[in-house]
């Protein structure tokens, strides 16, 4: 038995040492999706895989990383984990992420007992996948790159070759790819290194108290919050834009949600189960989802620990878009990014006074590669990119912030694009009158643009492109996600998720979508109003539209014509 101070210590040593491994993690990876975005998942778990501390990054990562190490303890057994052994796992279904994402791990030991695990994952940038950069429409497993079943990179401290090796020849970007997954090694073997100086310092004992003390708290302060929240069940449905297979059929997400005294179950059942493109996720993914809304709304302002989400079930059907099996095609995961706002969706129709209004949706990525003229060196850089929040009940959406699935991630300065590639960064702002209208205004988007200077791909990945950020109360919908291809010219074309070959001179432009409204957007202060045209978010005709204000464009309403027009617009509706 471990006393509270105790574990108190405890506790903040372990988030100090994520901390510490995502620093150094950042230090030392060749790939700025890595130590600029962010795009990883850090976590010191207990024996059984279970998380006891994290560092934020992307959020669906953590719990994800807790399904992986859980799954190779299943198909290893504890006992071939060895003191000193690294291992890596990219099966999807396993692993709960794409092939592009592995989960490096290493099992902490004191003398030869296993204590715990610490992991690390991050996106890597080529494991021989059918497309460079990215795949958007794969139909099997077998086009999605090389797979790697709780494969050992190091064996009691020694580093495997063979792996290493097989890593190398299976890489269009070797030199990049392994030096991220080392830095991923670097990274575990930190957390191990400072476990086991807790565990020198307090006793192993102690420290294995002490992490299932801070389980079971994190699970008692969840369960208080679900006594607190409406009991019910309530569904909804949703949509993707496509699979980039059957091109232009949308994807159905059904969500039905159901809070009792003792549990939150969050049901896919009647989700599409016909789907042959990429956008299949593995159940951990899911589940992983599921557990990053539950944490939202039950105990956001504690750090995550695997004991939050006991009081949680996850409902999926076997073959559908939310459970893929081997071999469905897994590689284009923005299903499990997606989903989260179905689910609050749902839940909306029960807590409209807590959960805000859809925000633009997607993380809307955008992956570019070439050769650089510049240096005569194949290049690929990305960048993932920010939308508009949704209103909630008592303030406007944020505008312009790194969407709900990534909360800890930041996205690629335009230095950054410029110095390392042949991009040359037109513009990059807030999307004007993007937000959706109402009594409190959605968060406006935003629009980067990327002009090529030399031959490339641009690719992006943006799904939340034909249908609307849904609104609150009768709160207006936002303006969804666009991807623009030469704007303003004779080839101007609109896209959703594309892999485009580029010429010099040609333009891609990545427009995020603004958070939906809340409330009638005829009681939106006019102070709001007039600082929302000063500022640039919305223009006087899109201010005429949804508010039924006439205003200029400094801001000045003229009073009098606004009356006149809302007395008309009263009169036509009823």
């Amino acid at each position: 038995m471990v006393d509270a101070i105790t574990t108190e210590i405890i506790r903040h040593a372990m988030l100090a040492a994520a901390d510490e491994i995502a620093r150094n993690l950042c230090r030392t990876a060749y790939n700025t999706v890595v130590y600029e975005i962010h795009d990883y998942g850090i976590g010191l778990h207990d024996e059984n895989g279970d998380v006891v501390a994290d560092t934020p990054g992307v959020a669906v990562f953590t719990r994800g990383n807790d399904i992986g190490v859980k799954n190779a303890i299943k198909f290893l057994g504890k006992e071939s984990m060895e003191p000193g052994d690294v291992f890596i796992i990219n099966f999807p279904y396993w692993s709960s992420a794409h092939a592009l994402d592995p989960l490096v791990f290493a099992p902490i030991h004191v003398g030869e007992r296993l204590i715990g695990f610490s992991t690390c994952r991050v996106h890597v940038t080529d494991l021989n996948q059918k497309d460079p950069g990215y795949v958007l429409d794969s139909t099997h497993l077998s086009q999605e790159g090389l797979m790697m079943p709780a494969t050992k990179l190091y064996r009691r401290g020694e580093r495997n070759e063979d792996v290493f090796n097989i890593i190398k020849f299976n890489s269009r970007r070797p030199r990049h790819t392994i030096g991220d997954i080392q830095s991923q090694v670097s990274a575990v073997v930190t957390g191990v290194r400072r476990m086991k100086e807790l565990a020198d310092k307090y006793g192993a004992d102690t420290v294995v108290d002490a992490m299932k003390a801070i389980n079971e708290h994190g699970e008692r302060l969840s369960r208080l919050a679900l006594e607190k929240l409406p009991k019910g069940t309530w569904s909804t449905v949703d949509y993707i834009d496509e699979d980039g297979v059957d091109v232009g059929k949308l994807i159905k997400l059904k969500c039905t949600v159901t809070i009792t005294d003792e549990e939150m179950i969050i049901d896919w059942t009647g989700s599409a189960n016909d789907v042959k493109g990429p956008l299949n996720v593995p159940p951990g993914l899911t589940e992983a989802a599921a557990c990053l809304i539950f944490k939202s709304i039950t105990t956001p302002d504690s750090p995550v620990v695997a004991g939050n989400f006991a009081p949680l079930r996850v409902i999926t059907e076997e073959g559908s878009v939310m459970h893929a099996v081997p071999p469905m095609s897994t590689f284009t995961m923005w299903t499990g990014i997606l989903c989260g706002e179905t689910i609050l969706k749902a839940l909306a129709q029960a807590m409209p006074e807590t959960i805000p209004a859809s925000s633009g949706g997607d993380v809307c990525a955008f992956i570019g590669l070439g050769d650089n003229p510049r240096t005569g060196e194949p290049w690929q850089d990305g960048s993932n990119e920010a939308v508009g929040y949704g209103a909630t009940s008592t303030q406007d959406g944020e505008d312009g912030i790194m969407h709900i699935s990534e909360p800890g991630c930041r996205n690629t300065p335009i230095e950054v694009f410029e110095m390392r590639t042949p991009l040359f960064l037109e513009h990059y702002g807030y999307r004007q009158d993007s937000s959706g209208a109402g009594q409190y205004r959605g968060g406006v988007g935003i629009s980067r643009a990327y002009r090529y200077t030399a031959p490339g791909v641009g690719i992006m990945l943006s799904y939340k492109t034909q249908t609307r950020p849904w609104g609150i109360r009768g709160g207006l919908e936002g303006v969804p996600n666009a991807v623009i291809l030469n704007p303003g010219t004779e080839n101007e074309k609109w896209q959703g998720p594309s892999y485009n070959h580029l010429e010099a001179g040609e333009v891609l432009v990545n427009a995020t979508g603004g958070g939906g409204g809340y409330g009638d957007p005829l009681k939106r202060d006019f102070d709001a109003i007039s600082a929302d045209v000063r500022n640039e978010f919305l223009t006087p005709e899109a201010v005429e539209r949804d508010y039924k204000v006439i205003i200029d464009k400094d801001g000045v309403i003229d009073h009098e014509a606004t009356a006149e027009l809302r007395d008309s617009y009263k009169s036509q509706k009823a």
